[in-house]
């Protein structure tokens, strides 16, 4: 495999600003861009920026999207890690002939990022998110 980075640690929350209001507001830390909702996957979210990385917080928007499932069974907290790969297809390729479960066999897009989401059963109980910067054509 390529080079791997940390792209994003995503927590799930009841409430995004009451989140922000810790994160942000008490914290310190720097909000990227507006809080923006994503009706494709029944949630909002806001990137916080640190050093290194940032932070996701999301919020369903839909109490039967998978989101809500998680937040329901789990309560607020850490959702998800996201790694940035260089070759998105090629690493989902080579996870797959090596028997990891992949939640996503395709590359979902959004924005600047194409990414997929492996199951926490083959990431030791973490649902790990692959990011791409995709193609600007």
């Amino acid at each position: 495999m390529s080079k791997i980075a940390l792209n994003h640690l995503a927590l799930v929350v009841d409430d995004i600003e009451t989140a922000l209001g810790f994160w942000r507001d008490q914290l310190g830390i720097v909000q990227a861009g507006a809080t923006q909702a994503l009706p494709e996957e029944a949630a909002r979210v806001a990137f916080l920026e640190l050093e290194g990385g940032s932070i996701e917080l999301i919020q369903p928007t839909d109490e039967d999207s998978g989101v809500a499932k998680y937040l329901a069974k789990r309560g607020p907290g850490m959702h998800h890690l996201c790694l940035e790969v260089e070759d998105l297809d090629a690493t989902l390729r080579q996870l797959k002939a090596a028997g990891c479960e992949l939640v996503n066999e395709e590359a979902r897009h959004r924005g600047a990022w194409r990414y997929a989401f492996i199951h926490p059963r083959s990431a030791g109980g973490v649902l790990l998110e692959l990011y791409e910067r995709a193609e600007t054509g």
